[in-house]
């Protein structure tokens, strides 16, 4: 809808310049233009296909019959010339050097919903705005091609046809300007630019970010006298006074430009704002358009920078009209720094000592213990019979909380781990084109497979015989086992390899890696806004807690919101989004390595130890195994892209890395499964 104009059957440059009509209504005007830099394009004849050379492009050769036909025909010159010259006059020029490629609002939505709309809306030629004309003259990617295929002798060609210092007698009967026609709607739209990069540079969340060593002269509060001054001089005519002015201006930008260049790097620190980044990009795309304008003015008689300045601006037009481009360039850097903070924790989880593989059996140990609670508590959800968002709700809150009470204990839920070490092992391949990195990625491998084996184990070894105790107990204290016959034979139904079970471990890895950006967004979040220091120094805070436990509270805080974020949400997503998936008609459960254990070992309490003979056991035996996997796998692989493209990591031998883990598996077997002796 937002393209060109609906191409008609025939095109015919004669019915066009027959068409120029200078005294018509702008929009009249508008659309005529259009049309002529469609013909530019239009798919050519046979005849045009012989004569064209194999570097020539169409629009190229179609502008070059276009001002052979004009120089033969003095009248359609004239209409021409008059009609150009009465859409310059009319039309608002300034925003063509002003306006194009930049957003109308310095905010990330903004932008979206601004592009969402030039996409799904038709473009008129009924606007007094260049700026928004120009979008309908240029509308394809190839036209920035043919305007930097136009060579000088071309260009003076259209600038004679162009030039009003040549005007017909009928036009005027003043004294002829010898100033080209796009100056004083550059200079207006330089003022625009100029005025636009001040106001960003002075702004609070952008100025409080900026090194203070750049802006101790204030580069930013002169930059609108420095503007003034070239522009006096240029109106002027004093080729003094305009090369000073034009060298003042020149070096504040430049120190501008290296302020808003050291805001990413506060923010890498400090936490991510993609507004701020996005605030940041408009003002160094719109400092390179002023030195654009800059170069034109300099070289004024010289149309071949107009042509290349024209050339830039429609490529900047198509990028900033993708949606794509939009999201997946300001948002990397947040996708970085949530995989980077993500890479903090992980390191956690990855063991690299038997010291360590000790401790990972005996926190994994503790994790199993309270999913042991946590299996009993969902039985018990599951027979209040409460409707599908409050069951979900309620086994979200009890997954919440035993995930909570786990990561306060500093003990591990083995599922956790590999969204959380995925962003680490991406930090390893920034590495691995030198053989002692490739080395260290292969080790690391190890490591983190040694750590996932470790952390199931602990899990399982744990959570399998405390349910099955604690069955075994209930039936000889009470009579009865806490999870009766019929919830057994549901368990063993559901947990089948043969039933949909791999679709729904895969769903689960993706919730486990969706809890990880999470915790990622909330942590830097929280830096973000500063929150524990607004914890640590408010004074409405300190009068109630004292000062050294407003302290605490601060670090507390600081050190543990990843890891509360991260295990609320797992546990809340775990319980809900089945539940609202089923009223979209998506009957899709979860299914949890660590909780189908302990459901599977309540099954065999309830049902007696002559259940290992059955078939339907095993499957659901071969179910969990795969299930784990699943959970493991499809949470990494999603974390590791994602860190990987945050970072701009390329695999360009991925046969490489498998050629290596498979020469040290088989070398070293031992180091994929235990850790190497101290």
């Amino acid at each position: 809808m937002g393209g060109s104009l609906r191409r008609a059957p025939s095109w015919d440059l004669t019915a066009l310049l027959n068409a120029a009509d200078p005294r018509a209504e702008l929009a009249a005007r508008n659309l005529w233009l259009a049309r002529l830099l469609e013909w530019l394009r239009h798919p050519p004849s046979r005849e045009e296909e012989r004569e064209r050379s194999g570097s020539s492009l169409l629009p190229v050769l179609r502008l070059k019959h276009l001002l052979n036909v004009l120089e033969r025909n003095p009248e359609h010159a004239q209409a021409v010339r008059l009609l150009l010259n009465s859409i310059w006059r009319d039309i608002d020029a300034s925003g063509l050097f002003a306006d194009v490629g930049f957003a109308p609002r310095v905010a990330l939505w903004a932008e979206f919903q601004h592009r969402l709309q030039q996409r799904l809306l038709p473009r008129t030629a009924d606007t007094r705005d260049l700026a928004e004309l120009f979008g309908l003259l240029f509308p394809e990617d190839s036209d920035e091609q043919w305007l930097l295929a136009l060579d000088e002798p071309l260009l003076q060609r259209l600038a004679a046809l162009l030039n009003p210092a040549l005007p017909a007698a009928s036009e005027t009967s003043a004294a002829p300007d010898t100033k080209p026609q796009w100056r004083e709607a550059m200079l207006r739209g330089l003022t625009v630019l100029v005025s636009s990069v001040r106001a960003a540079g002075l702004s609070g969340p952008l100025r409080k970010r900026m090194s203070s060593e750049l802006l101790a002269d204030q580069p930013f509060e002169q930059l609108a006298g420095a503007c003034d001054q070239l522009i006096q001089a240029l109106r002027s005519g004093d080729a003094a006074r305009s090369g000073q002015a034009l060298q003042l201006l020149r070096a504040l930008l430049d120190v501008c430009q290296r302020a808003a260049a050291s805001v990413p790097e506060h923010l890498e620190a400090y936490g991510v704002s993609v507004d701020i980044v996005f605030a940041v990009e408009q003002m160094l795309a719109r400092v390179q358009r002023i030195e654009a304008l800059l170069d034109c003015l300099g070289a004024e008689q010289s149309p071949r920078e107009l042509a290349r300045l024209l050339a830039g601006l429609v490529r900047v037009g198509h990028e900033r009209r993708s949606i794509r481009t939009l999201f997946s360039h300001h948002y990397s850097l947040l996708a970085r720094k949530v995989a980077e903070r993500s890479a903090e924790t992980g390191e956690h989880y990855i063991t690299r000592s038997r010291e360590d593989y000790r401790q990972m059996l005996r926190h994994a140990a503790g994790g199993g213990a309270i999913i042991a609670g946590t299996t009993f508590a969902k039985f018990m959800v599951m027979a209040l019979g409460l409707t599908a968002f409050w069951a979900g709700f309620w086994s979200g809150v009890n997954y919440a909380a035993s995930f909570v009470i786990i990561h306060l204990l500093h003990w591990t839920v083995a599922t956790k781990q590999p969204a959380m070490t995925a962003p680490a092992m991406a930090a390893k391949l920034q590495h691995i084109n030198t053989p002692e990195g490739l080395s260290s990625f292969v080790d690391e491998v190890a490591h983190l497979l040694r750590s996932q084996i470790a952390g199931i184990l602990g899990n399982l070894a744990v959570v399998a015989p405390v349910v099955l105790g604690v069955q075994l107990l209930s039936g000889l204290v009470m009579g009865a086992p806490l999870v009766g016959e019929k919830n057994a034979h549901y368990v063993l139904h559901s947990l089948s390899l043969l039933g949909p079970s791999p679709l729904f471990a895969a769903f689960t890895g993706v919730l486990l890696f969706a809890s990880s950006l999470i915790a990622g967004w909330v942590e830097n979040w929280f830096v973000l806004h500063r929150v524990d220091a607004a914890i640590a120094w408010n004074p409405g805070l300190i009068a109630r807690l004292g000062q050294a436990r407003a302290q605490r509270w601060a670090a507390w805080w600081r050190g543990n919101v990843s890891g509360l974020a991260a295990n609320i949400s797992l546990g809340l997503m775990l319980g809900l989004v089945p539940a609202l998936l089923s009223f979209i008609g998506l009957p899709i459960e979860v299914r949890h390595v660590t909780l189908s254990t302990g459901q599977l070992a309540a099954a065999v309490g309830a049902l007696g130890f002559e259940v290992l003979q059955q078939p339907a056991f095993w499957w659901c035996v071969a179910g969990i195994a795969l299930t784990g996997v699943l959970n493991l796998g499809v949470s990494f692989y999603l974390a590791l892209r994602v860190a990987l493209r945050s970072r701009g990591i390329q695999l360009a031998d991925q046969a490489l890395l498998r050629r290596s883990i498979w020469q040290r598996f088989r070398a070293q077997p031992r180091s994929f499964f235990l850790p190497p002796k101290d």
